[in-house]
């Protein structure tokens, strides 16, 4: 396989499905991690470099199985793209245990694993990338109705910078995509501010494509990318 081969979670609508067009348009095979595996509109006739697997980030074997099956598929892994997440929105106090449980799962301890599944095939590769697509809320608390979700995010957030230090040497680099709202179901569900005044799926697909194709020299350790004016961000 001379194409370069992405994994991506949550492949199945919104970021996740951009980002897999839009590398898929340039060139990329891809895997999509699906909870359903179906094959997209937008991929037909490409199906030579396309790669479906079931996948349930609360299953702690699926990442294994994942990189295996694109392994399998492909013979190489260039990079990870750990989209898949999910948010409930409780304050700290309002939380149950089990949900907070939940939103480190798949926030977090899903995307290790699946960097960590295909951790050599990324080394191998000599130039191997994960992103990590985290949050805004990863980087600040927007509101104690977010604070749940930003414990989770925060943690995405670290894991891309371990994830960078420990794969620098054999050239992994590893990157936090920060967005603020994206025009996508579960942004939509949360804020009254409309799909006009989010950021576009797609141009976040454009922010990882260029994150993925820079060289090791120009190694990008977060993105934030956001469609209000913010204090910081």
């Amino acid at each position: 396989m001379t194409s370069r081969v992405a994994l991506i979670s949550g492949a199945g609508r919104g970021i996740g499905a951009a980002i897999a067009e839009r590398l898929l348009a340039e060139g990329w095979a891809v895997s999509l991690g699906m909870r359903v595996p179906v094959l997209p509109p937008w991929a037909a006739g490409a199906e030579d470099r396309v790669h479906l697997q079931a996948y349930d980030a609360i299953d702690p074997e699926a990442e294994t199985t994942w990189a295996a099956a694109a392994l399998a598929r492909f013979g190489r892994i260039d990079a990870v793209v750990a989209n898949a997440g999910i948010m409930i929105p409780k304050t700290v106090i309002e939380a149950e245990e089990a949900e907070i449980r939940a939103m480190m799962d798949v926030n977090v301890h899903a995307p290790r694993r699946l960097a960590k599944a295909a951790w050599e095939a990324l080394a191998e590769s000599g130039r191997g990338r994960v992103v990590i697509l985290a949050s805004l809320s990863g980087k600040r608390v927007k509101a104690a109705g977010a604070g749940s979700y930003s414990l989770s995010k925060f943690a995405a957030v670290a894991l891309a910078h371990a994830l960078r230090h420990a794969g620098f040497e054999r050239g992994i680099r590893a990157t936090a995509v920060c967005p603020g709202f994206v025009a996508t179901d579960m942004a939509l569900a949360l804020s009254s501010l409309g799909a006009e005044r989010m950021t576009d799926p797609k141009d976040l697909a454009r922010v990882v494509t260029l994150i993925l194709d820079l060289p090791n020299e120009a190694s990008v350790a977060e993105f934030a990318i956001n469609c209000q004016l913010e204090e910081s961000f």
